[in-house]
């Protein structure tokens, strides 16, 4: 069932936007009772579990494009969404639809509910509601393996209700710092917070004091660490190649190729069907190259310091591909996520298209304006999706032959997705988006 089949009145739009409209709630305790209350499904399947900061969601992609061409049912849970909401809750890649999700909601609703019954403050948060869709629907459909990706931080996220059989660090940078600290390793203990006790844990690329912290407290727990960094000495130079483009996502690819040697038995995986599961990932909005009526757009979310030290990269290597600069069209949440990208969209762009998601947060235009460099002399256009795109898709903006990528939040890549794919605009259950 599409978007259009359901709308906002619809009764699980409704439960879902209210419960999403209460906030976030930090704590796995909540998470706990309700798991516990529904026996515990996320027990009936090993689980790999993935924090970090940035790349998250590509190496739970990678991992999974590996593990089903090895013959695995694979479960994955990962957030947010780029258009559809059941895009969070993947088997073997086929998105849930809107009229499952309808589903669990009734029968999860009632659950909730009596959770809630004496203190309303008891009762699933949205993206607790949404982690327990997951565990029940990959229960449901038997899979031999779950990625469980964390939403926020990992010692108080609603996954870290799972024992999995490995946990995968990515990366630690400064993030989220309101909620996870200041400092890097305050956030790689909040990171850390997922590996469990004589259970192996991989680290991916960062930087040495986080790393510390990660191996301070897998000491402790008596946890191996597979070292991401110690594997390939050569890098960039022996990093596995993939299909998803820039140095960021090679990285990633390695810390997928470190835990399949540490799944490597269990799954039966191999050297060459590991290679060309890389070869093969399907990730939306990562360096996304399409044609849109002449243009070549590029969609890569870039939504703090870390991720613009790798758009930097992309954009530098495709300037010197193009006989003219590229326009980027651009917008993200927070003062503090505006700074770094703009200064880098500055230094590539000819001209720059400033745009607001459609987020509570969405950094204003003078916010985002205020963090262009003072040298930056190119054009510069306030705009919104409904000027840039008509109903059809069809993309207003430059002339034939540009090139324009759109970067920032995450959440404007899925809006601009769902334009090219035929939506006005997300509607109904779509639309509901983790407001953090």
């Amino acid at each position: 069932m599409s978007s259009s089949d359901l709308t906002d009145s619809f009764p699980a739009a409704e439960y879902l936007f209210s419960l999403r409209n209460r906030g976030a709630k930090f704590g796995i305790e909540r998470m706990q009772a309700f798991v516990q209350a529904l026996g515990n499904p996320e027990c009936e399947y090993p689980v790999i579990h993935v924090a970090g900061t940035n790349g998250k969601g590509s190496t739970c992609a990678m991992l999974e494009s590996i593990l089903r061409k090895s013959g695995a049912k694979v479960g994955m849970l990962t957030s947010p969404h780029l258009v559809q909401l059941g895009e969070r809750i993947q088997v073997d890649r086929q998105v849930t639809s809107n009229r499952e999700i309808a589903d669990f909601v009734e029968f999860l609703k009632p659950v909730a509910d009596e959770l809630g019954e004496g203190n309303a403050d008891d009762a699933p948060s949205f993206f607790e509601m949404m982690t327990a869709m997951g565990f029940l629907l990959f229960a449901r459909e038997k899979v031999d393996v779950a990625l469980v990706e964390t939403g926020l931080g990992g010692r108080l996220d609603a996954s870290n209700v799972v024992s999995p059989i490995l946990s995968i660090i990515t990366s630690i940078g400064l993030d989220h710092v309101a909620q996870l600290g200041n400092d890097l390793p305050s956030i790689a203990t909040e990171k850390a917070g997922i590996i469990k006790n004589q259970v192996p844990v991989v680290v991916g690329c960062m930087p040495e004091s986080a790393k510390n912290t990660i191996q301070a407290l897998a000491n402790k727990r008596e946890a191996r660490v597979f070292d991401v960094e110690a594997a390939f000495p050569e890098a960039p130079n022996d990093l596995p190649q993939t299909n998803l483009e820039g140095t960021f996502q090679r990285w990633n690819a390695a810390s997928a190729q470190v835990a399949s040697l540490v799944l490597k038995e269990r799954f039966g995986l191999t050297d060459s069907l590991v290679s060309k599961a890389l070869q093969e990932v399907e990730w939306e909005g990562r360096w996304q190259r399409m044609q849109v009526n002449g243009r070549t757009l590029i969609l890569d979310a870039t939504h703090n310091e870390e991720g613009a030290s790798a758009l930097d990269e992309n954009l530098a290597k495709l300037v010197k591909c193009l006989e003219k600069k590229p326009w980027v069209l651009t917008g993200t949440l927070g003062e503090e996520r505006a700074r770094p990208l703009m200064t880098v969209a500055a230094k590539w762009a000819r001209g720059i298209v400033l745009l607001r998601p459609n987020q509570p947060r969405a950094c204003p235009f003078e916010i985002l304006e205020g963090a262009l460099p003072k040298t930056f002399s190119g054009e510069l256009v306030r705009s919104t999706l409904d000027e840039l795109f008509s109903d059809e898709g069809t993309l207003n903006f430059g002339s034939a032959g540009d090139t324009l990528v759109v970067t920032g939040s995450i959440y404007l890549l899925g809006e601009v997705l769902a334009r090219i794919k035929g939506h006005s605009a997300p509607r109904g259950l779509d639309v509901l988006q983790d407001w953090v």
